[in-house]
């Protein structure tokens, strides 16, 4: 069936039959529909182009258009186009083995879909281990406000953000949540002194549910959705040694940090002696090219589900998890993170180019910006004093205003009630240096222009 991409048709089509993902129903107004992409730009069915500032959902890390991973893909899928892991096949191997390279130890992973779902088998592992070494009664997982874990249940549970979970309340029990390290708004103080009090109210929290009731504490490197919080290097480390004190099992959460975006391979990897226990990736395994998920455990975690015993095998199982193309896409995508030395480049531009992007700072209505590697949030005020949100009103003339420029930029949306004030940048990671100057100096132009 040929679809014509210009005229009204498609428009009308697109709002009586497709339902948007985190979309308020607006009569009339039409939905961007993008048609083609190269590089870190796309463009919609009127042929406008748009650089695209948060990787579509911060998945998009080589950008538009990688003939090479579209073979991969194609190659795969010609040669066997389906197996699962109930058994196995080549490339679940190799990128099982390859992924365990970058990391401190040997893992054995778990593939699956999408975050969510690489969030939902580590719960499920955490609980399972402690079951199997004589503690069932650990269940509970710790997490912080304003973190996002995902979309399903246990994964929506462990997310922290008042908005997403909205009217999809009760929660799955054995959830609870933490302050985050939010240094801009802690209720400890600003500084690594803050960020490690917030550490030490999760060591509090563990002794007040009782270390024997806790299976894991789960967190981003940084908390990206819910506002890009960056917390200090020690933060994680602490975090870490407490887990290791009370044997709770660290789960990081590396769907978005993951795979260069921060200017290391990996989030955690910015502290030194953190070693998860626990790590869940997505997004830019694949760079969004085709869906995959993957649940990292380490090898001493595994062997516990290798011994004999009734039920002591994970009964868990993914239909498409670890598909043989979407695993070809990801060991496509990482040889191309290599050979082109992309977490490097991360690392580069986004402490020159991208840095100058602090000079917003000197905005009255700027009361922070926060940034590391190809990650940034701009908290957006009324006024720098009080702290107080900015409106809706002003983050959604910025967006727009970039939008009329040429560049797509995302927000915080429906995270905290009143909270939803930070400006967010997450471009491709290979993008251009003059990609990275267009979006610098559009997101300045606008802010300034706008908060005279």
């Amino acid at each position: 069936m040929s679809i014509d991409l210009k005229g009204d048709k498609l428009v009308q089509t697109d709002e009586k039959h497709l339902w948007h993902a985190m979309h308020k129903h607006a009569p009339g107004k039409s939905s961007m529909i993008a048609t083609e992409g190269h590089g870190a730009w796309f463009k919609d069915t009127e042929g406008k182009e748009y650089l695209d500032g948060v990787s579509g959902l911060w998945c998009l890390n080589l950008g538009h258009g990688r003939k090479e991973i579209a073979e991969a893909a194609y190659n795969q899928m010609m040669a066997l186009s389906y197996f699962p892991l109930t058994n196995s096949h080549v490339p679940a191997i190799t990128l099982s083995e390859k992924i365990s390279s970058f990391l401190p130890q040997d893992y054995v992973t778990f593939f699956s879909n999408s975050g969510s779902e690489a969030n939902e088998t580590a719960f499920k592992i955490a609980r399972q281990y402690h079951a199997q070494n004589g503690q069932p009664g650990k269940y509970k997982f710790i997490s912080r406000y304003r973190a996002y874990h995902g979309s399903t249940m246990g994964a929506l549970s462990a997310t922290a953000q008042a908005n997403r979970r909205m009217k999809y309340d009760p929660a799955a029990p054995g959830f609870l949540h933490v302050p985050p390290p939010y240094s801009y708004r802690s209720m400890f103080g600003p500084g690594e002194e803050g960020d490690l009090a917030a550490a030490n109210f999760v060591d509090e929290a563990i002794n007040w549910e009782g270390e024997e009731t806790v299976a894991g504490v789960i967190l981003e490197p940084i908390i990206s959705g819910g506002g890009v919080i960056i917390p200090s290097p020690n933060y994680l480390k602490r975090i870490y040694e407490i887990c290791q004190k009370h044997n709770v099992l660290m789960i990081v959460d590396e769907v978005v940090s993951g795979f260069g975006r921060t200017g290391k391979m990996f989030g955690f990897m910015h502290s030194e002696g953190v070693e998860p226990d626990i790590i869940t990736m997505a997004k830019g395994l694949t760079s969004g090219y085709l869906p995959l998920g993957a649940t990292a455990v380490k090898a001493s975690i595994h062997e516990s589900f290798k011994e004999g015993g009734k039920d002591h095998h994970l009964r868990h199982v993914s239909t498409y998890g670890g598909h043989p193309a979407s695993c070809q896409v990801a060991l496509k995508n990482i040889e191309i993170i290599e050979k082109e030395n992309v977490v490097a480049r991360v690392e580069e531009y986004g402490n020159t180019i991208l840095s100058e992007l602090y000079e917003l700072s000197q905005s009255d209505q700027v009361g922070e910006v926060r940034g590391k590697g190809f990650l940034y949030g701009i908290e957006m005020v009324k006024d720098k004093s009080t702290k107080e949100p900015a409106s809706d009103d002003l983050l959604n003339k910025i967006i727009g205003e970039c939008k009329n420029r040429g560049l797509i930029i995302g927000r915080n949306g429906d995270t905290v009630p009143g909270y939803n004030n930070v400006l967010i940048l997450a471009p491709p990671l290979t993008s251009t240096v003059e990609d990275l100057e267009f979006l610098v100096s559009t997101v300045k132009d606008v802010i300034f222009e706008l908060t005279k």
